[in-house]
C-alpha cells in the first residue's frame, strides 16, 4: 500500500526542524529536531506535562509551532498543507466526532474523503470486528465509552491511506486484546513502508515495537 509511494532517496518522511512552542510566557517545547524514515516506528516517552501532546499537535498541524517547520513526505505542513495532509494521519488521545454521524458513517466519510472508497465495506467490517465495534457500528460515538471512542479514532486513521501515522497515547483506554491487535497492525504497516510515531507511558514498547526512541522532559527532546 505504501512501498511504491515513498521517497526512495532516503529522506525523512516526517521531519521537524528547530520546532518550538510557547503558551504565553511558558516554554512548552524548546527548539528540537526530529526525523522519521521509511518504515520506522518511533516511541515518544515522557512524564505527564512534558510536552508530548503539544509536540504531536504541532507535528499534525493542529497547532502551529512558535518557531521551526514540519516536513511531511517532502511537503511543508504549513505552506503546502493539502499535499502534506494527504500523507499524514493523526489520532489524538481524545478524538472528536461529528454528532450527526454514526460510527459506520464516520468511517465511510473518511474513506471517501481520501479516495479510499474501493472495497470500503469489507475493509471497514474487518477493522470493526478486529476492535470489537462491529455490533455498535450504527451507534453515534457520543454513546461510546472512552475505550470505544479511542478505537474508533484508530479505525478512522486505518481506513484511509497515509505515509505517516501519529498516535497520542493510543493504548491509554484499550483492552489487552485491542492493544495487541494495534501493535501487530503497526508492525504490518511499518513493513509496508509507513512511518509511525506514538507517545506512550508503556516503557516496554521501546523494546518490543520501536526502531527509534525519543524522550521528552520539560519540553526538551532527547533521542536514546
Amino acid at each position: 500500500m505504501f512501498r511504491d509511494k515513498v521517497d526512495a532517496n532516503g529522506k525523512p518522511l516526517l521531519q521537524a526542524i528547530e520546532l518550538s512552542h510557547r503558551y504565553g510566557a511558558f516554554q512548552a517545547l524548546y527548539p528540537l529536531n526530529l526525523s522519521l524514515y521509511l518504515g520506522e516506528i518511533a516511541v515518544l516517552e515522557g512524564p505527564n506535562g512534558s510536552g508530548k501532546s503539544t509536540l504531536l499537535s504541532c507535528l499534525s498541524g493542529l497547532m502551529r509551532p512558535t518557531t521551526g517547520e514540519v516536513q511531511v513526505d517532502g511537503h511543508d505542513l504549513y505552506t503546502e498543507e493539502p499535499e502534506a495532509r494527504r500523507a499524514l494521519a493523526f489520532v489524538p488521545d481524545v478524538p472528536r466526532y461529528y454528532i450527526e454521524l454514526t460510527a459506520w458513517e464516520h468511517l465511510r466519510f473518511i474513506a471517501l474523503a481520501h479516495d479510499a472508497g474501493e472495497g470500503f465495506e469489507k475493509r471497514a467490517e474487518g477493522l470493526m470486528k478486529d476492535y470489537g465495534l462491529w455490533g455498535a457500528r450504527d451507534l453515534f460515538p457520543h454513546y461510546y465509552s472512552r475505550g470505544m471512542n479511542l478505537k474508533l479514532g484508530l479505525l478512522l486513521a486505518l481506513i484511509r491511506p497515509f505515509k505517516v501515522l501519529l498516535l497520542d497515547e493510543p493504548t491509554s483506554a484499550l483492552d489487552t486484546q485491542s492493544a495487541e491487535n494495534l501493535f501487530q497492525k503497526l508492525k504490518d504497516l511499518s513493513k509496508e513502508g509507513a512511518s509511525i510515531l506514538l507517545s506512550t507511558h508503556m516503557p516496554h514498547l521501546k523494546d518490543t515495537l520501536a526502531d527509534r526512541c525519543y524522550f521528552l522532559t520539560d519540553g526538551k527532546l532527547q533521542e536514546g
